[in-house]
């Protein structure tokens, strides 16, 4: 999966499509990631006996990854990431756009 926790992603498919927003947790086994912010759905809760609170919760679900794409930060475009290994032997990501190194 090539987007991690802390990129900046676009929504290009559903309820949220066009919006903005930094990838709270990636979810690799699912290919799922969590956004700030995206895909709020509402959930209905019953109390329990932890400290939870009953009623109509709003909370984020997690979107597919191929509904979302990475927001370089150097062309500020939407863009597909690539990997390349570096002369030192380190491998990175870079912006398929501008080839520039994303990490």
């Amino acid at each position: 999966m090539k987007i991690k926790k802390n990129d900046t992603v676009l929504v290009t498919a559903g309820k949220d499509k066009g919006k903005k927003g930094k990838v709270r947790q990636a979810i690799p086994g699912d290919t799922r990631v969590l956004v700030d912010g995206i895909n709020m759905v509402k959930k209905h809760a019953r109390p329990t006996k932890q400290a939870r609170q009953a009623g109509i919760i709003e909370r984020e679900e997690s979107l597919d990854i191929s509904n979302v794409m990475y927001l370089c930060d150097k062309c500020h475009k939407p863009a597909r990431l690539g990997y390349r290994i570096l002369d030192d032997g380190k491998k990175v990501r870079y912006c398929k756009s501008c080839k520039e190194v994303v990490d």
